[in-house]
């Protein structure tokens, strides 16, 4: 790389920990397009404002704007190669526990970016002009990084011919609700790129959450998903258990009320680190089995779903729970379950200090696979900022010492 084209690097980034995450990048076949993909992630990480593609040409010398063009929006380098060996790095370095799923709207004027829309987005309670995406992330107590985005692409974008062509939408993919497509990229994460499943921590709050659950319990993903209380519509109890064995499946209690009453006397209380106010806290948290209908599930997928039911008492002064989540997780300990749960906070710091400085929003191009190039590029410039030892050391980052268990943690299968 001739020294036009290298960007400094910020001060707060380590140039050993730059290397070895734009090693991800050997998977792309050509020396050129790997030389403008190490050019792209420095231009997104020393250029301030908006990373348009013309200010990171300027930041990396003169001329260089139409190569950056060609190598994001033309080139038909494959991004789930990197994104696997990102993935597998930060496996090694950060030791996530959770795979966060996020989503994210990026809002526009104009109607010719791919997947874009006037449409109703449940995050914000309204109708807007914006595409809609979800991303993967792997969260630690210490960092969390994206590593897979999946564009959902309303079917007017899939349905019209002259759409897809205009915007290079290959012939396989097709319209897909947010919620699947999340399905979609953890199922990919396990299967294709080899990755250990971790819990996939999830907010089904707006959607109803049997679908989705039977989904991931057929594909034999653990997770944690928060969901509303009105969802929540449990099967008739069932026969009563032999003395001695933990209640199972509805048991010992009746209808929503009494389901209620059991979660309120099982609570305890639960430490964890919230990285949105840096600080420990401790919640109330009560759990009960329970058993719901998997809804209109498909072929080959479970009708009933035996999970866990936790409930959350943020505010004490309340009777009824601030938070409940739904798991298959039954043998993990209560606290381990909330706390794995809660790194989805950690997540919504990282990716409002982190990413939306590095131009999660900014991309201006109208290719299904340009947009896909430029999120690849945000991920390793995102990985390279929160690998480097001075944001380890940062203030929104818990102390090396492992997170305490609260006395008393049972098992929730015990609940």
């Amino acid at each position: 790389m001739s020294e036009k084209d290298r960007q400094t690097l910020p001060g707060d980034i380590s140039p050993d920990e730059f290397a070895e995450v734009i090693s991800a990048l050997r998977s792309i076949p050509r020396s050129d397009q790997r030389r403008w993909g190490e050019v792209y992630v420095r231009g997104l990480l020393a250029v301030r404002g908006k990373k348009t593609m013309r200010a990171l040409a300027n930041g990396a010398g003169s001329g260089s704007e139409q190569s950056l063009y060609q190598f994001i929006s033309k080139s038909p380098w494959d991004v789930d190669p990197v994104r696997g060996d990102l993935a597998r790095l930060l496996i090694e370095r950060a030791q996530p526990r959770a795979w966060v799923v996020q989503p994210l709207v990026i809002t526009k004027v104009g109607r010719h970016s791919v997947g874009v829309e006037r449409q109703w987005v449940s995050q914000i309670g309204r109708v807007v002009n914006c595409q809609q995406a979800m991303s993967v992330w792997l969260a630690g107590d210490r960092a969390s990084c994206p590593v897979d985005w999946q564009l959902a692409l309303p079917e007017c974008w899939t349905d019209r011919e002259d759409l897809r062509r205009r915007a290079c939408i290959p012939t396989d993919v097709g319209s897909c609700p947010p919620e699947q497509c999340a399905v979609d990229s953890v199922s990919k994460m396990a299967r294709e790129w080899g990755l250990r499943g971790r819990p996939v921590v999830m907010d089904l709050r707006k959607t109803p959450p049997q679908p989705v659950c039977a989904e991931l319990v057929a594909r034999q993903l653990p997770f944690v998903v928060r969901v509303d209380a009105s969802s929540i519509t449990p099967l008739p109890p069932g026969p009563k258990a032999p003395p001695g064995t933990p209640p199972g499946p509805a048991e010992g209690w009746v209808g929503s009320a009494g389901l209620l009453s059991a979660l309120h006397r099982r609570r305890m209380p639960v430490e964890w680190f919230d990285h949105t106010t840096q600080t420990m806290r401790a919640t109330s948290v009560g759990a009960a089995r329970v058993a719901l209908r998997a809804g209109s599930a498909p072929p080959g997928r479970p009708e009933r779903l035996d999970l866990v039911l936790l409930a959350a008492w943020t505010d004490p002064a309340r009777r009824s729970p601030s938070e409940f989540w739904l798991s298959n997780l039954a043998q993990s300990q209560l606290g381990t379950v909330y706390r794995t749960a809660m790194l989805a906070r950690r997540v919504e710091r990282d990716l409002a200090e982190v990413s939306d400085g590095l131009g999660i929003r900014d991309f201006e191009g109208r290719s299904y696979r340009g947009w896909h190039h430029h999120m690849t590029m945000v991920s390793l410039a995102h990985a390279a900022t929160v690998l480097s030892p001075s944001h380890a050391q940062g203030p929104h980052t818990p102390t090396g010492r492992a997170t305490p268990v609260t006395a008393r943690d049972p098992k929730v299968s015990a609940a």
